[in-house]
């Protein structure tokens, strides 16, 4: 009987002392989905996850138990956005096309375009554009790769990754900590204040003495710039297909690239996660 209540007492301390990977874990993805999406609800299903993790695991298997609780506290997360992904195939691929479309706008014209100049390019109204971005947001993520629109199974990253798919996750995360270090003075401060520090868009914009819609823009304009930046380095196939034109905006833009590969070398990308993939603090 002793013996059951030592097991239960070591097991209650391993899940309190993991809280804190559900809470990154949960962090990480509301990064990445809509506004909609209930913080309680996923940490809810994350304590869950964990405390299931603690009564399943076997010491013998030789596997830590932060990796094998990320595995289930990411595949609890998932189940739960599976619910909340209702997108059909014909939202998404008008998500796609206006992405697409401000994209091309954006590279075009310097800045980011309004939904009257993203309705003329795609020969739409603009109530079709609110319409769509009224759809989407409900079920629009953007992926780490390109920001793109993705449906729940992509949410989460996979929990089975491998050493060398592991140590390439790595290094992606580096190169996007590194580039939102050296992104523009206002962009890093919507950035960071957005997606790190999740506060209001309103107090935001309160601080930076803009409005919030400029806000949005500022925050459009920043996710841009880090896509282009990221793929520059991790992907120039995808970096070649994005328009750019001389001039000011092309050069500020290219030196925004070269920042980033000289903010460190893969040892220093690396160092900013732990061998398991998870952030160290800064």
């Amino acid at each position: 009987m002793s013996g059951v209540v030592v097991f239960d007492r070591r097991r209650e301390d391993v899940v309190r002392a993991h809280m804190p990977l559900v809470g990154h874990l949960v962090r990480e993805m509301l990064a990445r989905v809509p506004a909609h999406v209930n913080r309680d609800d996923l940490l809810s299903a994350g304590y869950a996850a964990l405390v299931a993790a603690a009564r399943g695991f076997d010491e013998e298997r030789g596997v830590p138990f932060a990796r094998f609780a990320a595995a289930r506290v990411r595949g609890a997360l998932l189940d739960e956005l599976r619910g909340l992904d209702w997108a059909s195939r014909s939202v998404r691929q008008r998500a796609r096309r206006t992405d697409t479309a401000r994209q091309e706008l954006t590279a075009e014209l310097g800045r980011t375009p309004t939904a009257a100049e993203v309705a003329a390019h795609l020969g739409c109204t603009v109530e079709d554009i609110e319409s769509a971005d009224d759809d989407v947001a409900r079920a629009v993520v953007f992926s780490l790769q390109g920001f793109a629109t993705v449906g729940a199974d992509d949410m989460v990253t996979e929990p089975s990754a491998g050493p060398e798919e592991l140590l390439i996750r790595r290094e992606r995360l580096g190169y996007l900590r590194h580039a939102i270090d050296v992104l523009p003075e206002r962009l890093r401060a919507v950035i960071t204040g957005y997606f790190f520090e999740e506060r209001p868009m309103a107090r935001i914009a309160e601080e930076l003495g803009v409005t919030e819609s400029r806000v949005s823009q500022l925050r459009a304009e920043a996710l841009t710039l880090l896509k282009d930046g990221l793929n520059t380095h991790l992907d120039p196939a995808l970096a070649a297909q994005s328009p750019v034109k001389d001039g000011c905006v092309a050069r500020r833009r290219a030196a925004y690239y070269d920042q980033i590969a000289t903010r460190g070398g893969l040892r220093d990308r690396l160092a900013l996660t732990s061998p398991d993939g998870l952030p160290v603090a800064a």
